[in-house]
């Protein structure tokens, strides 16, 4: 069973910030990742093969956000698993959205990503990006049994993402990340990189 980011084994590894700026990802700006981050997803990109390219979703999310996704989806565990309590609840609600203080998106660390055609039509990876465990019937899970295609390209994914040192969350096939607390534990870093951030306020 993956380790879940609301493991207590993930909440203890320290956080030494770097001071990495959030910066818009030059493939698609309206995106904001650390700066770190950036160039690793750059590379990636670079690594896949000719026509085939990556379309990044989400990247920074704010904590306001983030709990708003918690909520939203907590109450639907409640309506699903009415005998769980808070801490089981908590659990199932982390196979899908991040506690806020270990959040990677929050840090600005993560991106939820797919790969994409010439044309910039998505390529089939076996679910869309989003479905949550109970929508996908548990194929949003990196090693879930898919077909040979969505295995293919996920393959592939996890080769460019992870030659390019980002790791994968994987309950969420989509979801890859660098510098934060579950990077760290992955990849026996002594800290994570990247804590929580804000985005600088513009006018």
């Amino acid at each position: 069973m993956a380790i879940l980011l609301s493991d207590p084994v993930v909440h203890a590894v320290r956080v030494v910030d770097n001071g990495d700026p959030l910066v818009p990802l030059p493939f698609a700006p309206e995106v904001l990742v650390r700066a770190g981050l950036a160039r690793r997803l750059v590379r990636a990109r670079a690594a896949l093969p000719a026509g085939v390219g990556l379309r990044v979703v989400e990247g920074y999310r704010s904590v306001v956000d983030q709990r708003a996704i918690i909520d939203d989806y907590t109450r639907e565990l409640r309506s699903l698993h009415p005998a769980a309590d808070e801490v089981e609840l908590a659990r199932l609600s982390s196979r899908f959205v991040a506690p806020v203080a270990v959040a990677p998106h929050v840090a600005g660390a993560a991106a939820d990503l797919t790969l994409v055609d010439g044309a910039g039509v998505d390529l089939w990876l076996g679910t869309r990006i989003d479905e949550t465990p109970e929508q996908s019937a548990g194929a949003c899970y990196f090693h879930a049994e898919v077909d040979a295609e969505a295995r293919r390209n996920r393959t592939l994914l996890a080769h460019a993402l992870g030659g390019a040192g980002l790791v994968n969350y994987p309950t969420e096939w989509w979801h890859w990340s660098y510098g934060d607390r579950y990077w760290a534990l992955m990849t026996s870093a002594a800290h994570a990189l990247y804590g929580p951030v804000e985005a600088p306020v513009t006018v």
